[in-house]
């Protein structure tokens, strides 16, 4: 992840409400269960979720 997580974090909750600390709890070199976890949550491809990240 580039950039402050915690800014990312607050675009993220503030775009999808239903989105948790705990849905967007990041560590460092397990970006992938973050990934996982936004997949359950929002219902979208492992593809969109990664270049939402990205664009952020």
């Amino acid at each position: 992840m580039r950039g402050d997580w915690n800014q990312l974090k607050a675009k993220l909750q503030h775009t999808y409400t239903q989105l948790t600390d705990d849905d967007l709890t990041y560590v460092e070199g397990k970006g992938h269960e973050l990934v996982s976890r936004l997949q359950a949550k929002l219902g979208k491809r492992k593809r969109q979720i990664v270049r939402m990240l990205n664009a952020l």
